[in-house]
């Protein structure tokens, strides 16, 4: 039985990961702050290890890290899910928590994914999940979301590259808005979105392994963010800085 692992994984994408895996007969490991809410999954999925943890704590990735670097119990799937937003400019954001939004979007990434790799490659089979944002695509505001987003594509398409062949892979999920509790824990008021540009967590999800399954290296769930993406590459830069800078009134740091 395949074992995968899921950051994040009380709510949203996470969640959804986790009981779409565990519908496809993996063994889980769950991942997250909230002690409560990974009982509560392992109460509700089979063949569940929970690991209370804040990613955004150098000290308290630590048992995550050694969890991925176990010989004796592998994990074939790593899912980077846990991530976090945050509301106003750059410049008036306090640095201690633009830098905890690093910590988290970039540097746990960052370590998990170089702790999980080696044995992948050893094992010659695996795979990574890096869930990145249709931010990262286009141009920010003032914006270390967008900014940590576009690194997380970035890490992946490389990875993605320097492992080929290998039979390790690696994809970068780029949803676009998708209904979950991540705008709400970021302070973001979302109301001005209209429902055409809303996604569901399982469609993301079923969507993202579908892609996985194909070798992509990134994947944008529904035909209408795959379409804003073209469009967006294919007008002047300048351009899609001007729709940034609009929509980023609303704002996200």
């Amino acid at each position: 039985m395949p074992t995968a692992l899921v950051t994040g994984a009380t709510a949203g994408i996470g969640a959804a990961f986790a009981r779409r895996l565990a519908q496809d007969g993996y063994r889980l490991v769950l991942v997250a702050r909230d002690a409560e809410r990974l009982e509560a999954l392992r109460q509700e999925l089979p063949d569940v290890e929970v690991l209370v943890a804040d990613l955004a704590r150098p000290q308290r990735r630590r048992a995550v890290v050694e969890r991925l670097q176990d010989p004796d119990r592998p994990v074939d799937l790593l899912v980077n899910n846990a991530g976090v937003g945050g509301q106003g400019e750059f410049w008036s954001t306090p640095y201690g928590r633009l830098h905890d939004q690093l910590e988290l979007n970039v540097t746990a990434v960052m370590e998990l994914t170089h702790a999980a790799l080696p044995g992948m490659r050893q094992r010659g089979a695996g795979a990574v999940i890096n869930v990145a944002s249709v931010a990262g695509l286009t141009p920010g505001r003032g914006s270390t979301y967008t900014a940590s987003k576009a690194w997380v594509v970035a890490l992946s398409e490389g990875l993605s590259n320097g492992l080929r062949g290998t039979g390790v892979r690696v994809l970068a999920l780029c949803p676009g808005f998708v209904h979950t509790e991540f705008h709400a824990r970021a302070g973001i008021d979302m109301a001005w979105a209209p429902e055409l540009l809303w996604l569901d967590a399982g469609s993301v999800v079923d969507e993202a392994l579908k892609d996985l399954r194909r070798d992509a290296v990134v994947s944008i769930p529904s035909l209408r963010y795959k379409t804003l993406v073209t469009a967006s590459r294919l007008v002047p830069r300048s351009l899609t800085r001007f729709v940034a800078a609009r929509l980023g009134g609303r704002s996200r740091t």
